[in-house]
């Protein structure tokens, strides 16, 4: 289902998959709709009221992930034939597969440059590609139980993983460590979302609660109640200022937020125009307050139309071809810019400030000195586990060198 809720709340219905979709998402640009299914296909839907359909079939087993890339010229599908696919988009083919993993996989998804894939499984691994020589790069293990889901944090550095054994995770890829190891819902976790500025996760639980983590203080802040059952998946709106939910209650729930979207330095410039630090963000408002009725009234249009419609060339212009200006970011909306103004206004003025100019520049060199210093030690932290693994190696071979010494003496 298709959801439009302005001007007024009206679902598309597209049909064309013969089993469960397990997997839906949008390209960066909203021109294109991908879906899985159980039947073993991928579709690729053009967002409008025919509803258009290209039929993609690669997979041996039910598909159980979509992820565009960031530039949305590539798709990575993951599938319970134990593989990861990746596809074409202009061109609408396929490309390559990926193979390391021994049962199947839950979930795949690009890393913000689309350099990396990072994929897990049932077989208890989370593995990491490079795209430009489709290798498996690196590989993170558990003992316990398999991640359900998987994703890369705003800047690319991080991974999270939401574990059938309860648990969230975050593994530093740059220096293969587990960095944060949260155990805060009674149920196996689904799915998970970073938040925009990548100081903050949801994630969403069979034990029927959404929890928000702060990943700079390392801890729980909110515990958010709304379903009643099951909760399968969630996902931050792309500015943060909103995220959805859906679960096994049929609903999915629409919740606002007020985390503000800043990077270190714009926070620093606040706080020292505000002479106090930020309150810690909290909900402002969520919605449906209680479980929705259903009672409304909302139109559906069902589409069924699955001829296989040509991308353009590359000499053509994509956007102009496919691109729905009903789902262009309202960021660029004149309204929006109208308000970011009046927001800049409120700000003091350097005569109000008692804080002098100076003394904020001393402050953004500090941070800029601090930023290079965290670089450097993870570089020495990632030559110093590289140094560690070498030791191991030897130490073992040694070992080896004296068991067949006494075995022969």
């Amino acid at each position: 289902m298709l959801w439009n809720c302005k001007p007024q709340a009206r679902a598309f219905r597209y049909v064309g998959h013969k089993d469960v979709v397990t997997s839906v998402q949008f390209s960066p640009l909203g021109n294109l709709l991908a879906s899985a299914s159980r039947d073993r296909t991928v579709r690729l839907w053009i967002p409008d009221k025919r509803g258009k359909s290209s039929e993609f079939k690669a997979h041996t087993a039910p598909v159980r992930s979509v992820d565009f890339s960031a530039d949305g010229q590539f798709l990575a599908t993951a599938s319970e034939d134990k593989s990861i696919k990746v596809w074409n988009m202009y061109r609408q083919r396929f490309l390559y597969s990926l193979y390391r993993h021994t049962h199947w996989v839950r979930c795949a998804k690009f890393s913000p440059d689309g350099r990396l894939i990072v994929s897990c499984s049932e077989d208890k691994t989370i593995k990491i590609w490079d795209t430009t020589n489709k290798q498996c790069v690196n590989n993170f293990s558990d003992s316990v139980g398999f991640a359900n889901f998987v994703d890369f944090n705003p800047n690319g550095t991080c991974i999270a993983s939401a574990g059938s054994d309860h648990t969230v995770k975050i593994w530093d890829i740059r220096v293969n460590k587990l960095l944060q190891h949260y155990q805060v819902h009674s149920g196996g976790v689904n799915c998970v979302s970073f938040h925009p500025s990548g100081n903050y996760i949801i994630t969403a639980s069979s034990d029927g609660t959404l929890k928000i983590l702060d990943l700079l203080e390392g801890r729980l802040i909110y515990t958010l109640q709304g379903h009643t059952g099951p909760v399968f998946t969630v996902s931050f709106s792309k500015g943060g200022e909103l995220f959805s939910s859906g679960g096994a209650d049929t609903q999915v729930l629409l919740w606002r937020t007020n985390f503000d979207y800043l990077n270190c330095k714009d926070m620093i410039k606040r706080n020292l125009k505000r002479l106090h630090f930020d309150s810690s963000p909290h909900l402002v408002d969520i919605y449906p307050r209680t479980p929705h009725p259903h009672e409304g009234k909302i139109e559906t249009v069902e589409t069924t139309d699955t001829t296989v419609r040509t991308l353009p060339d590359k000499g053509e212009e994509i956007n102009r071809y496919f691109l729905n200006p009903s789902l262009l970011s309202p960021d660029c909306s004149p309204a929006a810019l109208k308000k970011k103004t009046e927001d800049m206004s409120d700000l003091p003025s350097e005569s109000q400030r008692s804080i002098p100019l100076a003394v904020t520049d001393a402050l953004e060199h500090i941070m800029e000195q601090l930023n290079v210093l965290t670089q450097t030690v993870s570089i020495l932290e990632q030559r110093l586990t590289l140094t560690e693994d070498k030791l191991k190696d030897c130490l073992e071979n040694q070992q080896r060198l004296f068991n067949v010494i006494q075995q022969k003496s």
